[in-house]
């Protein structure tokens, strides 16, 4: 019973004490993942990737079957090379109207004979002439008749080589290459099985700079913006902390109810507002779902004027 004054004292020294060791704000690291989605359907025939390995940007990490592309493209070859067997040359019906106009000029020739000695008439010449020039005129439609047919045949082959091309740039999607350097953080495909159109085959992300999803009550909003240099705190193994320089890079626009997982300066506060703070993760110590603290640089300037 002598010990009750004592032990009510101790417990008011405690409930005095201030309230301003605690962070201004708590969280947990995460990253921004990069979803890499197959571009072409068909059997994934290989994806070298593996949770915790680090690639590299362009790099070749899979591929998804080609035989069925490949035997289209040599369809719509062999169709063009068929366009080219029904293409045909004027000169055989040309050679056919010269032998004509060779045999009216030799006939010509003997009028023109005849009427020096006057035994024919310059209409007969006429008309031989007229016959030539029908014959020069017919050779002329014969060649442009059959270009004209050739360039109808062949320009058929230009949606083909359209499709070709069309084939080619669906056989480049079917190569999987890493888009950037990173780790990846979870694998969601497998070999042999099938892809399609944008379906998910792995998350990778840059763990250079982690994000720090962090909570702050409404009324500590007027205390941070965008771009603001703030001390991020995470536990060190001597028991004691380490601190990191982060930077403000994202903050909610709409309030939310307080995550279960996070604390807050103030006590039972309902909504709070999401903020995201970059931090350069040096030496890989920062890792995914790390929890951390946040101080602003004004709350840790007045706690120590007090």
């Amino acid at each position: 019973m002598k010990n009750i004054p004592f032990l009510m004292i101790l417990l008011a020294l405690v409930s005095c004490q201030p309230n301003d060791e605690l962070a201004d704000a708590y969280g947990n690291f995460e990253a921004d993942p990069t979803i890499v989605g197959a571009e072409a359907n068909g059997r994934l025939l290989y994806l070298h990737v593996e949770e915790g390995q680090t690639l590299n940007a362009g790099k070749l990490v899979g591929l998804i079957d080609t035989t069925q592309l490949h035997l289209q493209k040599l369809q719509v070859k062999a169709t063009i090379s068929a366009l080219g067997n029904k293409t045909r040359s004027p000169l055989p019906e040309i050679e056919v109207l010269r032998e004509q106009g060779r045999a009216l000029q030799r006939e010509k020739e003997r009028v023109e004979a005849l009427l020096a000695d006057k035994a024919a008439t310059p209409k007969q010449l006429d008309d031989i002439q007229a016959q030539i020039d029908v014959v020069d005129k017919q050779i002329e439609a014969a060649r442009q008749r059959v270009n004209d047919n050739n360039r109808s045949i062949l320009s058929e082959a230009d949606p083909m080589y359209a499709q070709l091309a069309v084939l080619d740039e669906q056989i480049r999607k079917c190569y999987i290459y890493n888009p950037l350097r990173g780790t990846i953080l979870t694998k969601t495909a497998q070999a042999s099985e099938m892809a399609g159109f944008g379906m998910p085959l792995y998350r990778i992300a840059s763990l250079d700079t982690l994000l720090l999803r962090a909570y702050f009550s409404g009324p500590q909003l007027g205390q941070i913006k965008l771009g603001q240099e703030v001390e991020v705190r995470i536990d060190a193994a001597d028991g004691q902390y380490d601190s990191l320089h982060g930077r403000i890079v994202w903050i909610a626009s709409e309030a939310e109810f307080t995550p279960k997982t996070i604390q807050t300066k103030e006590e039972r506060v309902n909504l709070v507002y999401a903020v995201k703070i970059e931090v350069p993760n040096n030496n890989g110590m920062l890792k995914i779902g790390m929890p951390a603290e946040v101080w602003l640089p004004n709350t840790q300037t007045a706690s120590s004027d007090e």
